[in-house]
């Protein structure tokens, strides 16, 4: 570390041989010595010295039966530690913002609750529009889009009959709402026009965590007389990207 405690720019030439052969076997899985040094330009030799080093460390470990090397258990422990002080809140903060600046909606963060699904962070829009939008307001599973983003992708059941009706365009018929929810996981998006409140329109996403189950759910609403259809069309994709950058960044992969 320099003075000023900022990395330095100088590079360890063993560290990024060691980064690169981690990099080759997370994309391949078990591979051996010679196959290892072929994709990584190294030579042979400096491929099993490295093995040793990181072998004996734990980050890799030599696999008996075939003789190759794939990564070792020393890699989940390193991530789970990674992980577990990941807050999703502080992850999606600066895309909830980005969302409000690209579309002038309020943009919520929620995670899946017992019943609903509970906001637990928000950006206000410039039609800020209260009290839907505050910490704590759950979000009904038949009647809001990040509900049906929970029914979707949680992998619960559907609720049982009586739904309530919030408003006459609430889904009520439970037939009607296991179909509305297999489009919501068909296309990985659920949008909401006056089912909870008579004049909002809600659009929402998943987002997932390192082991791809539903971690949180980013939503943006607003006034249906502003977010109609042309506004709603041009903000899905700007959600579902944002979505899939904050699952990123939990550590998600996709398949």
């Amino acid at each position: 570390m320099s003075r000023t405690r900022q990395p330095s720019t100088r590079r360890i030439g063993a560290a990024e041989r060691a980064i690169a052969l981690l990099d080759t076997l997370a994309e391949a899985g078990e591979l051996g010595t010679n196959e290892i040094a072929r994709r990584t330009g190294m030579t042979p030799s400096t491929v099993s010295r490295q093995l040793g080093t990181l072998a004996a460390s734990g980050l890799v470990e030599r696999v008996a039966a075939n003789g190759r090397y794939r990564l070792g258990l020393r890699i989940v422990h390193l991530a789970n530690a990674l992980l577990a002080r990941l807050d999703v809140r502080e992850v999606a903060r600066p895309h909830l913002a980005a969302l409000v600046e690209a579309t002038g909606e309020t943009a919520t963060l929620s995670v899946p609750g017992d019943e609903d699904a509970i906001t637990v962070d928000f950006v206000p829009g410039s039609h800020y529009v209260q009290p839907v939008s505050k910490l704590g307001r759950p979000s009904v599973g038949h009647a809001t889009s990040a509900g049906k983003v929970m029914l979707a992708f949680s992998g619960r059941e559907l609720p049982d009959e009586p739904l309530r009706a919030y408003t006459p365009r609430t889904i009520t018929d439970r037939q009607a709402l296991a179909r509305e929810i297999a489009q919501v996981r068909d296309r990985g998006w659920a949008r909401a026009v006056g089912e909870r409140e008579p004049d909002l329109t809600a659009l929402a996403a998943p987002i997932r965590s390192s082991r791809g189950e539903l971690e949180a759910i980013v939503a943006l609403q607003g006034p249906s007389s502003r977010f109609d259809d042309a506004a709603v069309d041009a903000a899905i994709p700007l959600l579902v990207e944002r979505a899939d950058a904050i699952s990123r960044e939990l550590g998600w992969r996709p398949s």
